[in-house]
């Protein structure tokens, strides 16, 4: 590992302090765990610093001093457009995007776009948790189409999946794609299977891409978007750079929709939340990332995969009564611990109280997957080798 590090540009390596600085990965242990003497590898939240290129320009408006209103000019859309064209081989009609301050407000905001409450709305658990969240909070039914996993490898059960939306009350299905926390990137074959299967019953799906920056070796991201325009009165994209570059805080994420009538439902619904004129940060901070971070995002790939593989060998070594789920993409890990023959509660006892780490508990993401972790290994190697020296300490005693 020592000789790639003198290969990279840029320092993935130094640990940066987060503690006291109002970060909620680290900072609000206490609140929300009850204690503060846990290495925190949950939320989905790098402990990388941003390069100088990216940074001076964030300083530069910060050094204006004025923060006042403000809409997206033209060097926002061809930021976006540019990366989209190059990452994912779609460009972005400006007139497609609405903006707004994250995936998870956009993903409510098409559950009341598009739905009445009652109506039925799809996911395919194990799934991100907020999945879940936005539906029942608005008062929508949650039907799950759960993925299968065979032999370490998750699928969609398409006999179940259109099953569900033939029923005439399922009027939206969310997709993770990539995947969320097990790790798969969708194939094209797969893709078109679903959107032929929304357009057949006339579900709109609604694609959650925001790990699309995140594929692994031998893997290939697609979009929706590049499945082809007959598919696109039902399909609505969320897109955003805050995973890809860590600026999450700065509340920035597009909502892309092709389909006028779509759009304009999306935006009559936001406009009636309130949300119009995007943070100021968030529109400068788009188009400097996807204008000056490319090498900076091709670097950390290479870490990240590193990260993976240090994690697949650790376990092999140390913990064989782990099963780690390969990851086709995304920096979270789906690892499952049912082979140490503990019951749920003696597994989070192991992991809180006995190795002191914070992880996302498996059981959020969904029924039957309280016997996972989800580890976030977007950090420097040596917290890495830090969190599962902690983990095999507490396996052995």
């Amino acid at each position: 590992m020592a000789g790639k590090k003198s290969n990279r540009i840029y320092d993935f390596d130094t640990v940066v302090n987060r503690r006291n600085t109002d970060c909620l990965k680290y900072d609000f242990a206490k609140e929300r765990k009850g204690r503060e003497d846990l290495l925190p590898l949950w939320v989905a939240d790098m402990d990388f610093r941003l390069p100088e290129e990216i940074l001076e320009d964030l300083r530069a408006r910060i050094d204006h001093g004025i923060f006042g209103y403000t809409d997206p000019k033209d060097s926002y859309f061809e930021a976006l457009g540019s990366w989209t064209e190059k990452h994912y081989g779609y460009s972005v009609d400006r007139r497609w995007v609405t903006i707004g301050p994250g995936v998870v407000y956009a993903l409510a905001n098409c559950v009341r776009a598009y739905t009445d409450p009652g109506e039925k709305i799809l996911i395919q658990q194990p799934v991100y948790y907020p999945f879940g969240e936005v539906i029942r909070d608005n008062g929508r039914t949650l039907v799950d189409s759960p993925l299968k996993e065979i032999n370490g490898h998750y699928e969609m059960d398409f006999s179940d999946l259109e099953k569900k939306l033939s029923d005439k009350a399922l009027k939206l299905f969310i997709l993770c794609n990539p995947h969320n926390p097990v790790g798969r990137v969708w194939t094209r074959e797969e893709l078109l299977h679903v959107v032929v299967l929304c357009v057949k019953y006339d579900v709109i799906l609604v694609s959650d891409e925001i790990h699309c920056d995140f594929i692994y070796p031998g893997y290939e991201f697609t979009s929706g978007l590049s499945l082809g325009s007959a598919y696109r009165d039902h399909l609505v994209v969320l897109h955003s750079p805050s995973k890809t570059f860590n600026i999450a805080g700065l509340q920035i994420a597009n909502a892309i929709i092709p389909d006028k009538t779509l759009r304009l439902k999306y935006k009559k619904t936001n406009a009636a939340n309130g949300y119009s004129q995007p943070n100021i940060m968030g529109l400068k901070a788009l188009e400097s990332v996807y204008t000056k971070g490319e090498n900076w995002h091709v670097e950390l790939l290479r870490y990240l995969k590193e990260n993976v593989d240090f994690v697949k060998d650790y376990i092999q070594k140390y913990l064989p009564g782990l099963r780690l789920i390969e990851p086709e993409g995304t920096y979270l890990l789906w690892i499952d611990f049912s082979g140490l023959g503990l019951t749920d509660e003696e597994l989070e006892d192991l992991i809180t109280d006995r190795a002191h780490l914070w992880l996302d508990p498996g059981g959020i993401f969904g029924p039957e997957t309280a016997q996972f972790e989800r580890f976030n290994i977007a950090c420097p190697r040596k917290t890495l080798e830090q969190a599962f020296g902690q983990l095999k300490d507490a396996v052995e005693r």
